[in-house]
């Protein structure tokens, strides 16, 4: 992703050049007052400019006000406008390339992303861990992003590996591991450590975990297919030697989960075994 040259003011100013500071919201009125500032970020098209004439840099402006306002919120004491304040978060950044503005605030944001993951319920932590995606995603890879992953991997590890975390806040940060080491890691070390985390989750399928009355367990999959997805994605880019460890390790087992009960599993197996032929074949047509 190109990044921009020149970096702008770290402070937005309003009519008469004075600074426009954003106001805390009481605790009453928080989560009411966020989310009806949300509902302008919820549908991309809320960012493309409509008209013959638009002030684009006073556009700009607005957007940066309100995204300030809404890292600001991530600290909030209420659960409730946190969340709404990673949701928005994540529709702007879905939406709009911010490089510059993200850059100046990236620290900002990880930490705020950090204590929601470590600390949040599961619906903040889902937000959190989606959010992350999208800022690695805009950052690209460099020297910032990989501050941003040392920071938030080993956290989103733990939160995966965690049986007493919520199967819903487990499946976003498994999600996240994979996309964020993707898109990040230039270290062949990080990237063995992450898959090696993914397949201790999504190799439990292959045991079909079976309850005291003898009904194989669902409760896991969605789980085990965001990990195996993954998984899936980091091993398009592993160096071909731990590629052919990683076939004789999986290639004879993955059939198993074609006749799980579970159509996106199926899907999912399916998808991992035609990419372990379509490597294999590259060195042994």
């Amino acid at each position: 992703m190109p990044k921009p040259k020149k970096r702008g003011s770290n402070h937005q100013r309003g009519a008469g050049g004075q600074p426009r500071n954003v106001q805390p919201f009481s605790d009453e009125d928080a989560s009411i007052e966020t989310m009806s500032h949300c509902s302008g970020f919820s549908d991309p098209a809320s960012f493309t400019e409509d008209g013959p004439e638009v002030d684009e840099e006073a556009t700009q402006e607005d957007l940066e006000y309100k995204l300030k306002g809404f890292i600001d919120l991530t600290l909030d004491k209420s659960a409730k406008t946190r969340q709404a304040a990673f949701e928005s978060l994540k529709s702007a950044f879905s939406s709009k390339i911010l490089y510059e503005f993200i850059m100046e605030r990236r620290m900002t944001l990880t930490d705020s992303i950090e204590r929601c993951i470590k600390k949040g319920k599961s619906d903040e932590q889902c937000a959190a861990a989606g959010l992350a995606c999208l800022l690695c995603v805009q950052m690209g890879s460099g020297i910032e992003s990989e501050e941003i992953f040392k920071t938030l991997g080993p956290v989103l590890k733990k939160i995966v590996c965690d049986g007493t975390a919520s199967i819903q806040a487990r499946q976003a940060c498994a999600t996240c591991l994979g996309i964020c080491c993707f898109i990040v890691t230039d270290d062949i070390t990080e990237l063995y450590s992450t898959m090696e985390c993914l397949e201790n989750i999504f190799t439990k399928a292959y045991q079909r975990d079976r309850d005291t009355n003898g009904v194989s367990s669902t409760h896991n999959t969605v789980l085990h297919i965001s990990a195996l997805l993954a998984w899936t994605l980091l091993l398009t880019i592993c160096p071909m030697n731990e590629v052919k460890k990683k076939i004789e390790m999986h290639l004879h087992k993955l059939p198993s989960l074609l006749s799980c009960d579970d159509l996106n599993m199926r899907i999912a197996a399916g998808e991992t075994l035609a990419l372990l032929f379509e490597l294999a074949r590259e060195t042994d047509a």
